[in-house]
């Protein structure tokens, strides 16, 4: 009779939210293992039934994935071919945790006793497992399998129990392609007391034959063991212990087991194997976040395996101390003591301060937002991100520069303008949000021209940009990326950054883990990632970089709806207490400074207000004010118009073509009108006195001076009939479009990289130098008197907070209300009454 087959719904609740998780994704997901299971008839999924899976995502607790398993367990789907499918699409990962989970379903609850009886007796091997119904049992003679009736039963009966029947004995127990073995077991056949002195003397000379060519006797009843060596269980006998230590600290697990043959040992730091470490004892030197999780030990011989116990490792603050030490130096009177917070080059004859204060030189960050993609999947987060990010860090201090949507040559100049912003002790923070991967150890931000499949080619490496950011001698270097990094199949090619110095400066926040996805959350007006929405309310916390990021990793785990999908991970070699927040201490050559203050105000130059005069009389008033470096407001309002004339409005228009501007949303009442959703309001004219705004985008295309019409529409008391009248502007290159980021940049030094960021014809002057030479007046912020707002000559007090550069948005908390989540990164919110919500990833190769 064919055995019984565990059905899936044997599996326990917490393995199938598990394996649901796993296969709500677009990538080898529930909707590639409907199609494989379709293979069997009764098991095809309708079209009815797939939508219905769909729209599971439109509830906060929906999973399409865990629908589906839902159904095949109604319909007996056997685990056995669920597996088949798992492996039909290739998904490693659940098929490895989920014939873990059958595994651990299997547990010998009965372990067979080695046993001693005479000849011709009668005895009985038993061995006892718990688990799924029909579990298999099979009986082994050492690697001989016994086929006879007892020999596939949990029964092994030996009679009569003769001297063949003398060995080691082991039960195999299992279902389908799952199974444990039992302990090793020893039968001894005891001679009975009738046996002649004669016959003994007989049979130990034949066993002296036997052992001559290899075969292992044991003879009971005339002698003891003529072997001394035997195979046995494997038992482990010390576990790996949960640790809590600090960074810098060395981390050292151990386990240990008793087994013949003797023992192997293989790690595993969350569920992925060590493979440089064999050894029962497992120790990590100076360790960091990254070495956060829970380990394991797998112990295994020839004849079986076990795992140890999960001994989970938490990562907390150093636990290194400034404390005071002595160098000895192997020569006469050469022994010099320091003291803490002295500097080990120099001798301390200073007192000894309580904590060591660190200092920037500056601090600059180039913030990227990437949402506008040409042939991938449309984002909504990164404009508020990129926003919010901004003002927090305006606050401590940091040059800001703010790009939307950028493609590969636009990518490629910021980022060089940003290193011409570095110098020696500069505090470097670079953040992108947009499409992303990771290839072989290298993250790659993906620009919005890229193709569909897109490769290393078409993108920016980061572990390059660190190489060059490195060059600078900066003081830290610290790199968030709001992106997925899952790998990209369209890449195969192992990009070889150039080497990094060892400057235990860096800092790598990625938004999600290795392999895994990035989300963000919708709300009515506004999408908002999921790293940012916790990053904001700790960024400014004066606590280490890396602790601070802690605090950002354990609230995101805190998170009903990103637990399991999205967790922050942590990349660090600092090893001195450098927060963002900082104070800068300018060096005493301010030369390089003062080029850097010019250079980023050149970066956010707007146009001066100026007042239009028309024929008919009216006075028209233009205002300028920057939402990102690459996107600017103008507002037109009325200051004067003749009392003849009833009605007018004073309306932009024929824009070049290498800026973006929204016809149908230009000329509007209100921001939120113009598309502005996040400028604030406090920057602008008084709302009582009616303003026109326009959004012009995209300025970093700006090849000339930007130039448009504007066209005021009036109406006199005693006409019908709309008069107009125009008059051409010229506003110069604003903002970020100085910098001309659409042409190549020269290479900044020389760097060793293979994957340069400057691999093509370079123009013989750089941008920067062309933009100060060209226009004198680069260095004022501008705008109009009577808004309030003032004109101040570029230095560095003023530079940090410029007239025109918006504040912090003043908005409502982001778990304040309902907020359904949406595009590139989603997940639902389980707190208070039943949302609506909307599923999709931040992946760069697929969608949803």
């Amino acid at each position: 009779m064919e055995r019984q087959k565990i059905s899936i719904g044997a599996l326990t609740e917490e393995v199938l939210k598990r394996l649901s998780n796993m296969l709500d994704n677009s990538n080898r997901g529930w909707r590639q293992l409907a199609d494989a299971v379709s293979e069997q008839p009764k098991f095809r999924c309708s079209e009815r039934e797939l939508t219905s899976c769909s729209l599971q995502v439109l509830s906060a607790q929906g999973s399409p994935g865990r629908t589906l398993l839902a159904w095949l367990a109604d319909r007996s789907c056997p685990l056995d071919f669920l597996l088949h499918c798992l492996r039909k699409i290739d998904h490693q990962e659940a098929v490895q945790y989920l014939t873990c989970s059958v595994l651990e379903l299997i547990q010998i609850t009965e372990q067979p006793q080695s046993k001693q009886a005479t000849e011709g007796s009668r005895v009985v091997l038993t061995c006892r497992a718990s688990g799924p119904p029909g579990l298999g049992y099979q009986w082994f003679k050492g690697k001989e399998e016994i086929l006879d009736e007892t020999g596939r039963t949990p029964e092994l009966v030996l009679c009569p129990l003769a001297a063949a029947h003398q060995g080691h004995y082991i039960c195999r127990v299992s279902h389908g392609e799952n199974f444990v073995f039992s302990l090793w077991v020893q039968v001894r056949c005891v001679l009975s007391a009738g046996t002649s002195p004669l016959l003994c003397l007989f049979i130990l000379f034949a066993s002296f034959y036997m052992i001559a060519y290899g075969i292992n006797v044991v003879i009971s009843g005339c002698s003891s063991s003529l072997f001394p060596g035997s195979v046995s269980g494997l038992r482990i006998t010390l576990h790996p212990q949960p640790q809590a230590v600090s960074e810098g600290d060395t981390l050292v697990l151990e386990c240990n087991a008793e087994a013949n043959p003797p023992a192997q040992y293989e790690w595993y730091h969350n569920t992925v194997a060590i493979t440089q470490n064999r050894t029962r004892s497992l120790r990590i030197p100076c360790v960091t976040t990254a070495n956060r999780g829970e380990y394991r030990c797998k112990v295994f011989n020839l004849y079986h395996e076990v795992w140890s116990d999960v001994a989970t490792v938490s990562i907390g603050p150093s636990s290194i101390t400034e404390a005071s030490w002595e160098e000895s130096h192997r020569g006469p009177g050469d022994h010099r003591t320091y003291r803490p917070g002295a500097n080990p080059l120099q001798q301390a004859d200073r007192p000894a301060s309580s904590t060591k204060q660190f200092h920037a030189t500056d601090k600059v960050a180039l913030l990227i937002g990437n949402m506008s993609y040409a042939h991938l999947t449309q984002l909504s987060a990164p404009i508020a991100d990129v926003h919010e990010l901004a003002n927090l860090l305006r606050q401590m201090n940091f040059k800001v520069v703010s790009l939307l949507d950028l493609n590969w040559q636009e990518m490629h100049s910021a980022v060089s303008e940003f290193l011409l912003l570095l110098d020696k002790g500069v505090y470097g923070l670079l953040y992108f949000a947009g499409h992303g991967y990771e290839n072989f150890g290298n993250s790659f931000m993906v620009p919005i021209d890229a193709p569909g499949s897109f490769t290393s080619e078409h993108c920016l490496c980061v572990q390059n940009i660190l190489t060059r950011m490195q060059e600078k001698e900066t003081g830290l270097n610290v790199f968030l990326l709001d992106m997925c990094r899952k790998r990209n199949p369209n890449d195969d090619v192992i990009v070889l950054p150039g080497l990094l110095k060892v400057t235990a400066n860096i800092v790598f926040g990625y938004a999600t883990c290795a392999d895994a996805e990035a989300y963000e959350v919708k709300t009515e007006t506004m999408s908002n990632g999921i790293f940012i929405s916790f990053l904001k309310r700790r960024v400014c916390e004066d606590e280490k970089v890396t602790f601070m990021l802690d605090r950002v990793a354990e609230d995101m785990g805190r998170f009903e709806i990103t637990r399991g999908r999205q967790a922050l991970e942590l990349r660090s070699n600092l090893s001195e207490r450098r927060s963002l927040t900082d104070q800068i201490q300018a060096s005493e050559c301010s030369a390089s400074q003062s080029a850097r203050n010019l250079q980023w105000a050149v970066a956010h130059d707007l146009p001066k207000s100026r007042c239009l005069q028309f024929d008919c009389g009216v006075k028209v008033q233009l205002g300028f004010a920057a939402e990102f470096s690459n996107v600017m407001v103008i507002f037109t309002r009325i200051l004067e118009q003749p009392r003849e004339i009833v009605s007018c409005c004073a309306q932009l228009t024929d824009f070049p073509a290498d800026v973006d501007v929204d016809l149908k949303r230009s000329n509007q009442e209100t921001l939120l009108e113009a598309g502005s959703l996040i400028l604030i309001d406090e920057i602008l004219p008084s709302p009582e006195v009616p303003n026109l705004y326009t959004r012009v985008q995209s300025l970093q295309r700006l090849k000339r001076e930007l130039t448009f019409t504007v066209c005021l529409h009036f109406t006199y008391s005693n006409m019908d009939e709309e008069v107009q009248e125009r008059q051409p502007v010229t506003v110069g290159k604003p903002l970020v479009s100085k910098l001309n980021l659409h042409e190549p940049r020269p290479p900044l030094s020389s760097s060793s990289s293979s994957c340069s960021l400057d691999s093509f014809n370079f123009p013989e002057r750089s941008s920067l130098t062309e933009a100060l030479a060209s226009d004198s007046s680069s260095n004022m912020w501008s705008n109009d008197e009577a808004t309030g707002i003032q004109s101040d000559v570029i230095n560095s007090s003023s530079l940090f907070r410029g007239a025109n550069v918006p504040e912090e948005n003043n908005s409502s908390e982001f778990f304040d209300g309902p907020k359904p989540l949406v595009a590139c990164k989603s997940l639902p919110l389980s707190q208070g009454k039943e949302k609506t919500y909307k599923f999709s990833d931040m992946c760069n190769f697929h969608s949803h």
